[in-house]
């Protein structure tokens, strides 16, 4: 991949997104791994100026924190951190008076509301500037929904969404990406010990060979089609009921 052609092609296009929006700039959430972080030293290149990170911990890996702000540091990008915790637990005894779910798949539930949480603050924020709110989810995630819906999938402008994770590891090391922020394994945060893979049951390799090239083990292309049925409406617009003239009257 010709990293530096796609940062500029990159930069260009939010650019442009921003000037047809009526923006003032853009505004991200910075975890402290490595989509983040490539999506910020990009927003940064684009809007010296006009572009805000917010590190947002919430339960959180204290070292999640350090290698946001550490990136954030390196590449002089302007930032906040604000603390979830108190809100999180908060609205979680409020919702769980009206109903609590156990089990895994109550895990999940409680889990998610941190990335909601997250998506209400930038959105906030983003609203107070006037600037768009830039996404992190790379390709291999949209494609099997390994997003939160309403949560760090409700953004105005995807940045790295046609981007495999391999493609952005190589952009992680052009941009020169703290090694340790390129080298930790994937995670959502969304509980102690978590990562990526080992949620969605697959590894980036195994799904980028399924999306290049159609191929793979079989259990693991069956796993992976399965996850992407599941997910379609992740990727939809909402369903709109439409009425026909014929039923109106």
């Amino acid at each position: 991949m010709n990293a530096e052609a796609v940062v500029e092609h990159l930069v260009d296009w939010l650019r442009k997104q921003v000037a047809d929006a009526g923006a003032s700039g853009v505004i991200l959430g910075v975890s402290g791994g490595v989509d983040s972080a490539v999506a910020a030293v990009i927003a940064k290149k684009a809007f010296p100026d006009n572009c805000m990170a917010l590190m947002l911990p919430c339960e959180s890996n204290f070292m999640d924190l350090i290698h946001g702000q550490e990136l954030a540091e390196s590449f002089d990008i302007a930032y906040s951190v604000i603390e979830l915790d108190n809100a999180f637990n908060l609205l979680l005894r409020q919702l769980e008076s009206y109903i609590r779910i156990e089990g895994p798949r109550g895990k999940l539930l409680r889990a998610n509301l941190k990335p909601r949480l997250r998506m209400l603050t930038l959105y906030y924020s983003a609203q107070a500037r006037n600037y768009l709110v830039v996404g992190t989810s790379n390709k291999s995630e949209l494609t099997v929904g390994y997003a939160t819906k309403y949560g760090d999938n409700a953004v105005d402008l995807q940045l790295l969404g046609d981007l495999m994770k391999s493609e952005v590891y190589q952009l992680a090391e052009y941009l020169q990406v703290p090694q340790r922020i390129i080298e930790k394994p994937p995670s959502g945060g969304l509980w102690e010990g978590q990562t990526d893979e080992e949620e969605m049951g697959i590894t980036y390799d195994q799904l980028e060979q399924y999306i290049t090239n159609d191929s793979g083990d079989p259990a693991v292309v069956e796993r992976i089609k399965r996850m992407e049925q599941k997910s379609e409406h992740k990727r939809k617009p909402v369903p709109i009921a439409l009425v026909p003239d014929i039923v109106r009257k």
